[in-house]
């Protein structure tokens, strides 16, 4: 076994989390799971038990197309524990703005991570995070203007634009309903 290989792939898992998260691509997110893995995300507010729950909080929370997030994690601390084993440390930055009420959440926190290898791949058995900070700001009476991949015509666009060999598919939404 390889340690910064096996470590290097554990990056990946948790850089496609984010992408996945940020894209709103949940059920394409469920490979990232193992299927008993557990949540205890912000500082223990959204705890949950199995992959279908992991799965169901964030779809409720984050599919709504006037929800727009990013996420950041940088500065992983990652120790393979054993050739099927491994935990994180992660520093994350994070944020969200709720289009329908003129907010942005701005905010922080360290994930903490244990991740499984099961037929070959790395998955999440626990994945959790504690805030150092957070703030949110309600952005007044200006009317705010984004342009987002999940709008009508953005994905218009990107549908009839031709795809490079080998691009992952970063642009396309799972939308709900």
């Amino acid at each position: 076994m390889n340690r910064l290989e096996e470590a290097e792939e554990i990056k990946k898992l948790k850089y496609r989390y984010f992408r996945y998260l940020d894209c709103k691509q949940f059920q394409a997110m469920e490979a990232c799971f193992a299927e008993d893995a557990t949540s205890s995300y912000d500082s223990g507010r959204h705890t949950y038990q199995g992959r279908a729950a992991i799965l169901g909080f964030l779809t409720d929370s984050l599919s709504n197309p006037r929800i727009l997030h990013q996420h950041h994690g940088h500065h992983p601390e990652i120790e393979i524990t054993s050739e099927t084993t491994a935990t994180g440390v992660w520093y994350m930055d994070d944020t969200v703005h709720i289009l329908d009420h003129n907010m942005k959440v701005r905010g922080n926190g360290i994930y903490w991570d244990e991740y499984i290898k099961i037929d070959g791949q790395w998955r999440y058995q626990h994945i959790g995070y504690e805030r150092v900070w957070e703030y949110s700001e309600t952005l007044g009476e200006r009317e705010l203007v984004f342009k987002s991949m999940f709008d009508d015509a953005e994905r218009e666009r990107r549908s009839a634009r031709q795809n490079r060999p080998g691009e992952p598919p970063i642009v396309y939404w799972e939308q709900q309903g």
